[in-house]
């Protein structure tokens, strides 16, 4: 077989790995439940840099998925322009998460509570 049909070889399934993970992602949010859940930032020592909001999510006894999404830590990565979220330092952050049936709670989308409303944050 030439290197050129071995590289290929190679470069697609390289590919089919990734598009597997992003459909298996996919999936999971589409069937697994949501919930919003309180969140208090966090101060990780990690050696990637970048902008991302390491949060801790505070869910309190009698919420649904309690056990699943008390204490838990998430990062969420913010796009490198985007100051939504610096401007509401003061603010009650929370984050909508999916439950996977194995791991820890995935972050989706971050939402500030005003009037006792959860109102989604544009970080775009």
């Amino acid at each position: 077989m030439k290197p050129l049909y071995k590289g290929l070889i190679l470069a697609a399934l390289q590919c089919a790995i990734v598009l597997s993970l992003g459909g298996k992602l996919l999936y999971d949010r589409a069937t697994c439940p949501r919930v919003w859940v309180k969140t208090i930032p966090w101060d990780p020592s990690l050696p990637i840099r970048g902008r991302y909001l390491a949060l801790r999510l505070s869910s309190q006894p009698g919420d649904p998925h309690f056990v699943e999404t008390n204490d838990k830590r998430v990062l969420f990565f913010v796009p490198e322009y985007s100051t939504s979220i610096e401007q509401r330092r003061n603010a009650e952050i929370w984050a909508e998460v999916t439950i996977p049936h194995k791991g820890p709670p995935r972050p989706i989308r971050l939402g500030v509570k005003q009037d006792g409303q959860i109102v989604p944050v544009d970080i775009n």
